[in-house]
């Protein structure tokens, strides 16, 4: 059942729970109590860790300190950037560029080579550089650390405490110390004495409003996650206002706040992009290194050709591979990021992650500041009969205002300002308060005190709080009592925070007013609290769903305040679609892998329930985006295969993401989501268009290396041709892709592809070995050297013709004409087929080995082009009907 009643500003719950073991022997450090076990009391945590109100000796700081090592966060050692560049060599993208550099070398083609292998060194040098940095970024923890703290020490056992400032590295558990406003918190504590205070956690929870926290000796069970444990302290928060002292149980890399550096400092699994490069990479290879062989044997046995013919082959494995691919995904993914940047603020971090936010199926976060603000905001007002009462939420504005007014809080209470803000505040003015007495975490009430109008010399006591206080201190019967317990459960239950407002008259008096007065009380009503929305998470959630996008919660809050939030802004939850961290931690990794698929909210998690799910999600197939802003979302965010952080959340998180956000808003995701899909479905065009053809020109040659006298084309002419292609597919950068093609995440599919190239190629190498039936005809026989070069001329017409209409049919998505004005693809392809048509006979032709075509060819030619086109059209038809289901673009 959720929390029903703690007058809190802060949400139970809304933190993570975690379950370490305790460490509490040999004074490694205590750590919190796991969910639903009973909290240690101050005196169970000073026995375990041999220590005591007074401190520990110098004597047993000294000896603990030299056993557990100093109070410093641990640092992972970097690898160096030479070894990061020698690492990157192995990665088979850059292999790929390595065997091109080096065939473009093996056929004298110099120029080629070097580019290629530059290629590769400002690839080896980009990305060991962002690894590098990613490192050292790691430093900026330290940042969030305290460098001094006042600690208790004695001198011997019978002498007297003093407190001195040392350096946090001297810490160790046991140590009692003290903190005051603004110190940032040393280490991990346990609370013996606190007053009024309040701690930023936001470093480690990313949440921005501070935590009440005091040193509650009850024992019970510890509901909530482990920041939410109202005793407990942790290195890396700091403290807004109050003081206390604490004895310290956990130091340097026993601390939550180490612990999740060391979650989030290991290896990075590869990215959906990553893999999906590796993949193509690996095919090409393949390819590349079976081309030369085939060509060489199939001359060898059939045509009795030796090693003359290796330039072809090494050609005929050039064209195979697309040379420009580095270039073209380096431009798509840089000019999608900048666009990014400049119209919505979002920045990506590494080029890669604008592909794999384009690929995201499943969208991680948690519930506060994305779907609902980091406040709350009134329901309801209900009677004691459950019907709607206004007269309860002025009683509860009566107590807020002078609570607030007479009590001298630290900070304003969040509950009370929701009330404050839906209530008439001119009908407060009536009411002169005279005492307070504020909310006390023992009580769970807070009583205001006022002067009853047209009553003189009659005080009104307004009461609210937890809904079980109140009503233990009502005039009610046994059954009314249940009753309206039941109500306030079953509202709660709803997700909502529940609140009991009683009142009760007391002759005037003047001595003070104390907790022994909040008895007989008569029970006015429940106010109810949920978090409000925020404002354009219900417009974002539209638009990634019509994005195929699938929003999963991962919160440390109840599941019924989750839920809720869910259902006010339209997203379904079923009945078996929440999962709470204890059923989580029953499940195995294959079992969460298919619950997770129809889980909609995940609810008490702690971080590593968090990487658990992200996880889960991604061994399921999905591509995984996760959103969050504190220390306690590091392992989460480095599992997901985009991290995504908005500009504010804590540095180290904000470091670690690999998507930054101008503000944590949902609308910026689903722009970065469309721009990512945008590039990425530039990027599989090119492939695919690419490779298809250029696997129906390696067929048509190996075929025509067979039937003819001579080789089909000049090793010159197969790599100017290859040249002319990819320069023209450069287009493809600056081309939009049809809105179909970004409502499903675009994937790079190996598979996919592979089939999909398997099928257009041979259609493609169908219109070759058409056309050399024309060439046939045209030339009445190829036997001479003129025929040679006639026939040169004419299969490098056509398949630069053939490619033009390529790039123009095989955009998966597009839908007729693109509108009045051709588009850079467009321009592109009618460059190509200029350059087909009129580069042999121009006086460039005869240096390559080209020359005049007679006119009856340019008819046949045509008849060809046609029926390949309409061949194109109808092949493309048949695999957008097929493929409907699965990402456009493939």
């Amino acid at each position: 059942m959720a929390e029903t009643g703690a007058a809190t500003g802060r949400d139970a719950g809304t933190s993570a729970p975690a379950a370490v073991p305790e460490q509490a022997r040999g004074h490694g450090g205590t750590s919190a109590p796991a969910p639903g076990t009973a909290a240690p009391t101050v005196l169970e945590v000073l026995r375990r860790l041999d220590s005591g109100p007074r401190g520990l000796t110098e004597a047993q700081a000294e000896e603990r300190l030299a056993r557990s090592g100093g109070n410093t966060v641990p640092a992972r050692r970097p690898m160096t950037w030479p070894r990061l560049f020698v690492r990157s060599l192995r990665d088979p993208f850059t292999a790929v560029l390595g065997c091109l550099g080096l065939v473009s070398a093996a056929v004298l083609a110099w120029g080629t080579a070097s580019v290629i292998l530059l290629l590769v060194a400002v690839s080896c040098v980009l990305r060991a550089t962002g690894e590098h940095r990613a490192d050292r970024s790691m430093a900026g923890l330290r940042e969030l650390v305290a460098t001094t703290a006042t600690v208790l020490r004695r001198r011997s056992a019978d002498s007297a405490a003093t407190a001195r400032e040392a350096p946090v590295e001297e810490l160790v558990p046991g140590d009692v110390i003290r903190l005051g406003p603004g110190e940032l918190v040393p280490a991990d504590v346990r609370l013996l004495r606190a007053s009024g205070l309040t701690v930023h956690q936001a470093a480690l929870t990313g949440e921005s409003a501070p935590v009440t926290k005091y040193a509650d000796d009850r024992p019970g069970t510890s509901g909530g996650g482990v920041f939410d444990q109202p005793q407990l302290c942790f290195q890396g928060s700091s403290v807004a206002a109050g003081s206390a002292s604490a004895v310290v149980t956990a130091t340097g890399a026993r601390t939550r706040f180490a612990s999740a550096q060391t979650l989030s400092g290991g290896p990075t699994e590869a990215s959906a992009f990553d893999r999906s490069v590796h993949g193509i990479s690996w095919t090409l290879i393949r390819f590349m290194l079976l081309t030369p062989p085939l060509v060489l044997m199939a001359n060898a046995a059939l045509r009795g050709r030796g090693l003359e013919t290796l330039p072809f082959a090494v050609a005929v494995a050039v064209g195979l591979t697309p040379e420009m691919l580095p270039v073209l995904v380096t431009t798509c993914l840089a000019r999608g990021a900048s666009l990014l940047a400049r119209a919505h603020g979002v920045i990506v971090k590494r080029l890669p992650a604008l592909h794999d936010v384009g690929a995201v199926d499943v969208l991680c976060l948690d519930k506060t500041g994305t779907l609902t603000q980091d406040r709350p905001v009134v329901d309801r007002a209900l009677a004691a009969d459950g019907r709607d009462d206004p007269d309860v939420l002025h009683w509860a504005a009566v107590n807020a205002w002078w609570t607030l007014q007479l009590a001298d809080l630290p900070v304003p209470d969040a509950l009370d300002e929701a009330i404050l803000d839906a209530a008439d505040e001119d009908a407060l003015l009536a009411y002169d308060g005279t005492a307070a007495v504020p909310f006390d975490p023992l009580r769970r009430l807070a009583t205001a005190v006022v002067r009853t109008p047209g009553r003189l010399g009659r005080h009104t006591l307004v009461v609210k709080g937890d809904v079980e206080a109140v009503l233990e201190r009502c005039a009610l019967a046994d059954d009314a009592r249940e009753r309206l317990r039941g109500l306030a459960a079953a509202r709660a239950d709803g997700g909502v925070r529940v609140l009991a407002v009683a009142t009760a008259e007391r002759p005037a008096r003047s001595r003070d007013y104390t907790p022994a007065d909040e008895r007989g009380l008569t029970f006015r009503g429940l106010i109810t609290l949920r978090d409000a929305l925020t404002p354009t998470a219900a417009d974002a959630l539209d638009v990634l769903t019509g994005q195929g996008v699938t929003v999963k919660i991962l919160t440390g809050d109840h599941p019924g305040t989750a839920v809720r939030a869910c259902l006010d802004l339209g997203i379904p939850v079923a009945d078996d679609a929440v999962l709470t961290a204890d059923r989580v931690d029953a499940l195995t990794d294959t079992e969460l892998a298919e619950a997770a698929h129809r889980t909609t909210v995940f609810a008490r998690c702690t971080p590593t329930h968090k990487a658990r799910v992200a996880q889960a999600l991604r061994t399921a197939g999905h591509t995984v985006g996760f959103l969050g802003d504190g220390v306690n979302d590091l392992p989460a965010l480095r599992t997901a295969d985009v991290g995504i952080a908005p500009r504010d959340a804590a540095d180290v998180a904000r470091e670690c993401a690999d998507v930054v956000l101008a503000e944590k808003d949902l609308t910026a995701i689903a722009h970065a989501i469309g721009a990512g899909r945008h590039a990425s479905g530039n990027i599989a065009t090119y492939l695919r268009v690419t490779l298809s053809s250029n696997l129906g020109n390696v067929i048509a040659m190996l075929s025509a290396g067979l039937l003819l006298p001579f080789l089909p084309m000049l090793p010159v002419q197969v790599l100017t041709q290859n040249l002319c292609f990819d320069a023209a597919q450069l287009a493809f950068v600056h081309d939009r892709p049809h809105p179909s093609a970004l409502r499903r995440p675009t994937v790079l599919r190996p598979r996919e592809l592979l089939r999909f190239i398997t099928g257009f190629g041979l259609l493609n190498a169908v219109a070759d070995l058409a056309t050399f039936a024309v060439l046939a005809l045209a030339l009445h026989g190829p036997g001479t050297g003129d025929d040679e070069a006639a026939f040169h001329s004419g299969w490098f017409t056509e398949n630069l013709l053939t490619q033009a209409l390529v790039m123009l049919l095989l955009r998966i998505g597009r839908r007729g004409a693109e509108g009045r004005r051709p588009g850079p693809v467009a321009w592109a392809a009618g460059a190509l087929a200029a350059i087909g048509l009129l580069l042999p006979p121009s006086p460039l032709g005869p240096l390559l080995g080209l020359t005049t075509l007679p006119p009856v060819y340019y008819p046949l030619l045509a008849a060809v082009l046609g029926l390949y086109a309409a061949g194109l059209l109808a092949a493309r038809k048949r695999y957008e009907r097929r493929h409907a289901e699965d990402a456009p673009g493939w």
